[in-house]
């Protein structure tokens, strides 16, 4: 178990470096409150194609890397209470 632990622990540690570095080379690209309100033209070819793009995909890679943290924590919180 002991085994276990620990290589969870160095993939939760890897997964939290890669996690801090995508967000802070990411753009921020919403236009905050006034885009919410006045909202955002979803009709431009950027728009419509914007998940190909390099900056799409570290979008879904940090949501991925998200989840994994997620469930990664979840796990080392059960293996500490056993």
């Amino acid at each position: 178990m002991e085994i276990l632990k620990n290589i969870i622990i160095v993939i939760y540690l890897i997964v939290c470096v890669a996690l801090v570095i995508l967000i802070t080379k990411q753009s921020k690209e919403d236009g905050g409150a006034s885009g919410t309100i006045m909202g955002a033209s979803a009709s431009n070819f950027y728009e419509k194609n914007k998940g190909k793009t390099k900056e799409g995909m570290m979008k879904k890679v940090t949501i991925i890397l998200a989840v994994v943290f997620v469930v990664l924590t979840v796990t080392l919180g059960i293996i500490y209470v056993i």
